[in-house]
């Protein structure tokens, strides 16, 4: 398998050395750092190391497209479409499964019913995380927000931020906790 220089398609839509670049390479690169720690650590499940650092340092490649100026975002597309707007990215290069990572991450995964009843502007049908790989970085992604880069959340911190979505939400990521710590 050839190894993908991530780092030029990042350039490539970032070629510019700004804040928001430095916002979503340092997030993306905790995440990456995190999510290869733990499957280190979980030999037994097989999981694509190489594969989980590229997706990893790409899954949130279509911020840039978004309005949320905190982390110095100025698109015209609301937030909650980075992930699918990162899969079409990541489509048009040719990079079908990193695109699941994209449109996948968000939350702890969005369902249909969850995208219709709370009248969102995404595709309809489930967005969430189904390979092992999809789902280590969905669960490494909770401990790190774009708005504090640097600071990693405990356990508790990223179980609060995420149980304000609902108890499935809270159960998958509790779930989650139990397989990758």
């Amino acid at each position: 398998m050839d190894i993908l220089n991530y780092t030029d398609i990042i350039d490539k839509y970032y070629p510019e050395d700004n804040e928001l670049r430095r916002i979503l390479w340092v997030h993306s690169r905790h995440v990456a750092d995190k999510a290869l720690d733990l499957a280190r650590r979980h030999q037994e499940l097989n999981i694509d190391m190489q594969f989980v650092e590229e997706a990893a340092m790409l899954h949130d490649i279509g911020i840039l497209q978004c309005d949320a100026a905190g982390i110095q975002c100025f698109g015209t597309k609301p937030y909650i479409c980075h992930g699918t707007i990162g899969a079409e990215m990541m489509r048009a290069e040719g990079l079908p499964r990193h695109a699941l990572v994209c449109e996948r991450h968000t939350g702890t995964g969005l369902t249909l019913q969850y995208i219709v009843e709370n009248k969102l502007p995404l595709p309809h049908r489930d967005l969430v995380p189904v390979s092992i790989e999809e789902q280590l970085i969905c669960f490494a992604d909770k401990f790190f927000s774009k708005t504090r880069p640097d600071e990693e959340k405990t356990v508790e911190q990223a179980l609060r931020s995420i149980a304000k979505f609902g108890d499935e939400c809270a159960e998958k990521f509790n779930r989650w906790s139990q397989m990758f710590l």
